[in-house]
């Protein structure tokens, strides 16, 4: 059809959506602002409605021969005694779990031959005239589109240039968190193990030769940082755990010199529409559940999967497209969101006795 399609962001949303799209014969562009693929991030789940999408994406098989099989969860506290254990059983025939940077890698490779992607650049303007988007580029290329979608994440630049500021739509969990990714084991592999301080969660996840360490603390305000700095992130972390028993004096000293680091808030993004004239929002940028959620990979692919079927259930009128995609998703993701926001406290108890409580139940 030779319309051409202008995706931001190149996660799983973005290749979900450029998988897609091109398959319904759009001449795709992916542009992403890092300068390849963004490495590191915890596992991601593949379940239910997922399953289905990533079979039709012909994906599953491969899926399936790179799972993960995680075993064990076990409780700490300061003295490294293990309070509570949970062994974990083997997920249903449905149900997988497999490295991010893996499954990232298999969609790339699903899409890299028929879909342009444009590195280490990144969109500054948008206007939409005349049945097209203008776009220009911090390159300072410019291109018309006659669609453009954002699946650039919470800090969308598609959404801040056409919808509104990140504050608008975004609801702060009074929680932020990183992830580091050890390229050694620090546990027994396959294992989790928590510790937990009151306001703080230490979590270490061991599965193929690698450890993420995952750091998560409460606060009640808003902390000013920038989210490009990550030696700012990384000294933020570092004060907040200074000090806390277990393993933490060791594992803060992974984090000071191990990449990739990952830093920021737990947040929701909830909007009233997804959409606005000719451009879309799919994924976190749009409907964050927050990583509290264990949801954002298989959120990102479902979304994307949802727009694309309603563009083949409307054969490609944007306006009728658009307006499915919004109703028919929303109340998928309010429900996740809500489920998400109880999870936070299950994770980060806010005292020695909720602690202690859940770690004997």
């Amino acid at each position: 059809m030779n319309k051409r399609i202008l995706i931001s962001g190149a996660s799983f949303a973005g290749l979900a959506t450029a998988y897609w799209m091109n398959k319904r014969g759009y001449d795709v562009t992916v542009v992403e602002i890092a300068s390849g693929l963004k490495q590191g991030g915890t596992p991601v789940n593949i379940r239910e409605n997922t399953v289905d999408i990533v079979k039709r994406m012909g994906l599953l098989d491969q899926i399936r021969d790179h799972q993960i099989h995680m075993e064990l969860t076990e409780f700490k506290n300061a003295d490294d005694v293990t309070e509570k254990s949970e062994i974990r059983e083997p997920l249903d025939d449905n149900e997988y779990e497999i490295e991010r940077d893996t499954l990232l890698h298999m969609m790339y490779d699903a899409v890299k031959n028929d879909v342009k992607f444009v590195f280490s650049d990144s969109i500054t303007y948008l206007e939409e005239n005349n049945d097209r988007v203008e776009v220009v580029f911090k390159s300072g290329q410019q291109g018309s589109y006659d669609l453009v979608f954002g699946c650039d994440g919470i800090h969308s630049i598609v959404r801040k240039l056409y919808f509104g500021e990140e504050a608008e739509f975004s609801h702060f969990l009074k929680t932020y968190f990183s992830i580091t990714i050890v390229d050694k084991l620090l546990i027994r592999e396959n294992t989790t193990q928590m510790y937990n301080e009151p306001g703080k969660t230490v979590m270490v996840n061991a599965y193929n030769g690698k450890t993420d360490i995952v750091l998560c603390f409460s606060s009640d305000h808003e902390i000013p940082y920038d989210y490009r700095n990550e030696q700012q992130q990384r000294e933020i972390i570092i004060e907040q755990f200074a000090g806390m028993n277990w393993r933490v004096p060791e594992l803060l000293e992974e984090v000071k010199n191990s990449p990739p680091f990952y830093f920021d808030k737990l947040c929701q993004m909830k909007m009233p529409s997804w959409t606005k004239g000719r451009i879309a929002l799919v994924g976190d940028a749009g409907y964050c559940a927050s990583p509290a959620a264990g949801m954002g990979g298989s959120l990102a692919i479902d979304g994307a999967a949802a727009l694309a079927d309603a563009f083949e259930q409307h054969q490609d009128n944007v306006e009728l497209a658009f307006q499915t995609y919004n109703d028919n998703f929303h109340p998928f993701i309010e429900e996740v969101q809500e489920t998400a926001a109880m999870m936070v406290e299950f994770l980060i108890p806010q005292t020695e006795e909720a602690i202690r409580e859940r770690n004997a139940q």
